[in-house]
């Protein structure tokens, strides 16, 4: 294939990133063992699958055109060996994974991992596979993750790199004055829609309401946790008080850390944090595009109020308001500012730029909604658990990724060890809310 160039959101994802501060998400996975060795057969499927797995073996290399700019190049030397690791038995999943999630992917190799966790019990074992936000996005990187289970279409051979008149993405020469004419309309012609997010983002900015807790320094260090849920108790809240699923799941996020600030001596009053809610520009049926097809809703979660039921009338309506205002509109449109800011920006200012997040929102609460499916297996051995781990940007210190499989909601954390070293009291709180809202909301 030839370089495909990275897209200015995914140039900034690239660039964010420092030793200190890896920018990749995970999916954790937890099997029934179905034979003593299944972790090791599991690993090896991994590895197998991903040798003809397309996007997998491509890596992210600088090019001279655009000054600053980067492209995704097939690696002639890939070995899915390198990327697939088998660890020593652990005992708790979610505490290796969070020491996992800490340490950066290997930038000269294409940028993705799978750990496979063999259990101590000897009963189960995990897998922990990790992406480069650069590149994939959450839906994207939940298509790799199929492709390498049991039961995925057998995919094609990767494309093998084609013979080019130009190296390293630089383009023919002649085509510069049209591609600069280019350049120049397209930016004319975005500015306003720039400015007009812009100017929603500094609105938000300057509406700063959080609680100290959701504060960091940004130390680098990963704490993972995971809380499970019924579905039908969450669906059953959904009916009788309306609106969406994910309305209810986002509710469960502000009721559980009322708990937990409230719990850890902090208090919740007066806290309201702004939750970044990732929301997909993907077309249907296109989960394998590369890269981040995404924007953002930006909403006030109701942590200061102490009715769940007001709680969650308060999340319905911002997320209705979200949604008629559309993903391109308002401060939640964070990522669509990459578009405005030229390669060399990005490569230059990419460690100032990740710690700005912080000025626009608190905490990022992510819902994948593909691992939907029933009786996922690996290696035969059947998946019970799957919890979504989203990125932690620098400056932030908890992320929550939320995603169904068969009849619960898995609510994957990770957060900043430093900053929020009880993250196992929050997963308690976020299944206590749950209860909560059954027994005040539920039919």
């Amino acid at each position: 294939m030839t370089p495909e160039p990275l897209s200015p959101l995914d140039l900034s994802f690239w660039n964010i990133e420092s030793a200190g501060h890896p920018l990749h998400m995970g999916g954790l996975f937890v099997f029934d063992a179905d034979t003593p060795d299944a972790a090791q057969r599991a690993a090896g499927l991994i590895a197998a699958r991903a040798a003809r797995t397309p996007g997998l073996n491509t890596r992210i290399r600088s090019v001279l055109f655009p000054v600053g700019g980067a492209a995704r190049h097939v690696a002639p030397d890939f070995d899915p060996l390198e990327h697939v690791h088998l660890t020593a038995p652990v005992r708790d999943f979610h505490a290796a994974a969070g020491i996992l999630m800490q340490r950066p992917l290997d930038r000269e190799r294409p940028p993705w991992a799978a750990h496979v966790l063999p259990g101590a019990d000897g009963t189960s074992f995990a897998a922990l596979f990790t992406f480069h936000h650069a590149h994939a996005d959450g839906i994207r990187a939940a298509s790799y993750v199929m492709s390498l289970l049991d039961g995925a279409p057998a995919p094609a051979d990767a494309p093998r790199p084609r013979r080019s008149g130009s190296r390293s993405g630089l383009p023919d020469p002649r085509k510069l004055p049209g591609l600069l004419r280019g350049a120049v309309s397209d930016a004319v012609s975005d500015v306003g829609q720039g400015l007009s997010i812009a100017s929603a983002m500094v609105g938000a900015a300057l509406d700063v309401n959080s609680s100290p807790a959701l504060a960091s320094r940004g130390t680098g260090a990963r704490r993972a946790e995971g809380a499970v849920v019924d579905l039908r108790d969450v669906n059953r809240v959904r009916e009788a008080v309306g609106g969406t699923t994910n309305d209810v799941l986002l509710a469960v996020v502000a009721g559980g850390m009322r708990r937990w600030l409230d719990k850890r001596g902090d208090g919740s009053d007066g806290v309201r944090p702004r939750a970044l809610v990732p929301v997909s520009l993907r077309t249907p049926g296109d989960p394998a595009a590369s890269g981040n097809r995404l924007s953002g809703y930006l909403t006030r979660l109701p942590v200061d109020e102490p009715d769940p039921r007001a709680r969650l009338r308060a999340v319905r309506a911002a997320m209705e308001r979200n949604k008629q205002a559309g993903p391109a509109d308002g401060a939640g449109a964070v990522a669509l500012l990459a578009d405005f800011v030229p390669p060399l920006g990005h490569r230059f200012g990419g460690r100032l730029i990740a710690r700005s997040g912080r000025l626009f929102y608190d905490l990022l609460v992510s819902s994948v909604p593909v691992y939907g499916a029933r009786g996922l297996r690996l290696a035969g051995s059947r998946v019970r658990e799957a919890y979504p781990l989203a990125p932690l940007a620098p400056g932030q210190s908890l992320a929550v990724g939320i995603t169904s499989y068969e009849d619960h909601v898995f609510y994957g954390l990770l957060a900043d060890a430093v900053a929020v070293p009880d993250l196992d009291l929050l997963a308690r709180s976020i299944t206590d809310e749950v209860a909560e809202l059954v027994a005040v909301c539920g039919t």
